[in-house]
């Protein structure tokens, strides 16, 4: 093995499948035991989640809602239940992270049909959603209320910018809500 190469098998194993795969950052972990004190009044009435609406309120230029919750699994299941109704469906692909890796959660816990597409190096496109459209609006199915994607895909992808616009602009013509699984977030950031 010359200088510089390096063997893999002494370095410590890393996981990047998800933001879940490794202990929180020492800062993180400082500022959690700093507000672990004391009481605070509970659902969302405290200071800590105040300062987090303000902190949101500046990153996004206006007032948003925000809704901590334990995991992504969690995030998705309450975002999707928040924008569907009863009797819609997800378009998603056959391999999206929430069909795939969530344990079911969203159709057990929620009831939320997912209407599984083919993907195309694990991506939803416009076109794959169209090639759904052809039986929307069919009594006897699911209606279909919005599309999700996770960024990054389960096969490692990155959407870019203008991929994301293109699928939100197809599924506003549809009539669909747009939803982004965000499990690995910082890692398609870092890549764009």
């Amino acid at each position: 093995m010359s200088e510089s190469q390096v063997d893999a098998s002494a370095l410590p194993w890393r996981g990047f499948a998800s933001d879940n795969y490794a202990g929180v950052h020492p800062e993180i972990l400082e500022a959690l035991t700093r507000v672990n004190s004391g009481h605070q009044v509970a659902y969302g009435d405290d200071s800590i989640t105040a300062e987090l609406d303000e902190r949101m309120a500046t990153l996004f230029g206006r007032p948003v809602g925000i809704y901590p919750v334990f995991n992504g699994t969690g995030a998705n299941v309450v975002a999707l239940s928040s924008i569907m109704n009863q009797w819609e469906a997800v378009v998603c692909t056959s391999t999206a992270h929430i069909h795939m890796d969530e344990g079911g959660a969203p159709e057990k816990v929620a009831g939320i049909k997912l209407w599984t597409v083919a993907d195309i190096n694990g991506k939803l496109t416009p076109d794959l959603i169209r090639s759904a459209a052809h039986d929307f609006g069919f009594v006897h199915y699911a209606q279909p209320g919005a599309v999700s994607i996770a960024q990054s895909t389960e096969m490692g992808t990155v959407y870019t910018v203008e991929e994301v616009t293109a699928i939100s602009e197809c599924a506003h013509e549809l009539g669909l809500r747009v939803h982004m699984d965000g499990a690995r977030i910082a890692n398609a950031a870092a890549a764009l």
